[in-house]
């Protein structure tokens, strides 16, 4: 039988036993299992404390048998500012619980973000931008991410400057196409291009000087 921690928490998942048992510590472990997170509790217990921020709300119709239903669809970035990302989109009744309902599913997208100093400008070793430049897409939105030298901020649109402070980026040039007034495809187009980005490779030489840098740190 499973035993449930301190908070009432049941492992159901692989991974989350692994995380009880204290076989995986950190969610970059988690992540490097390429075990899927289906657990909100999991991320709880190895990311405590990640900032959400409600991007969108809006009310769908709908026309069924029974008559109009009506909901609320939200749009939820979350983040540890320190590298790690999540987003989703979630639909209810009520305003509350389609809050809650995104939030949740956020934790299940979690990524880690590839943070660097890809800048020509800038020192290498650095984690305040990115190692390259990142692009997304979502509908018709093109998001454009680009390493900018430390101290010149994030130059970006609201939204865009939401997503990359909750991932930890502290300095970026970006650029954007498409219908940029659609607060839904800008946002997964931001995420879908940090996310681009860290499925990327990245050179062996960069990496290595990031990590001596945090070690530093």
């Amino acid at each position: 039988m499973s035993q449930s921690n301190n908070d009432g928490w049941t492992p159901r998942t692989r991974l989350g036993r692994m995380v009880q048992d204290g076989d995986v510590t950190s969610m970059e472990q988690a992540l490097n299992t390429g075990l899927p997170l289906k657990e909100p509790e999991l991320v709880d217990q190895l990311l405590p404390g990640l900032d959400d921020e409600v991007l969108d709300i809006n009310m769908v119709q709908r026309m069924t048998d029974s008559g109009r239903r009506v909901k609320f669809r939200c749009v939820v970035a979350i983040g540890n500012r320190d590298g790690y990302l999540g987003y989703a989109e979630a639909r209810d009744d009520q305003v509350g619980s389609a809050i809650q309902k995104a939030i949740d599913v956020a934790k299940l997208n979690i990524i880690s973000v590839d943070r660097g100093s890809g800048s020509w400008e800038d020192s290498a070793g650095g984690v305040n931008s990115l190692t390259r430049k990142a692009e997304g897409k979502a509908g018709s939105v093109t998001v454009e991410v680009m390493p900018a030298p430390q101290g010149l901020g994030l130059a970006a649109a609201e939204t865009v400057r939401n997503i990359l402070e909750l991932a930890g980026v502290q300095d970026a040039w970006t650029r954007s196409n498409g219908n940029t007034r659609t607060t839904v495809n800008l946002a997964k187009a931001t995420y879908n291009a940090l996310k681009n980005a860290s499925q990327s490779r990245t050179p062996r030489r960069a990496a290595a000087k990031q990590a001596e840098a945090e070690v530093d740190e």
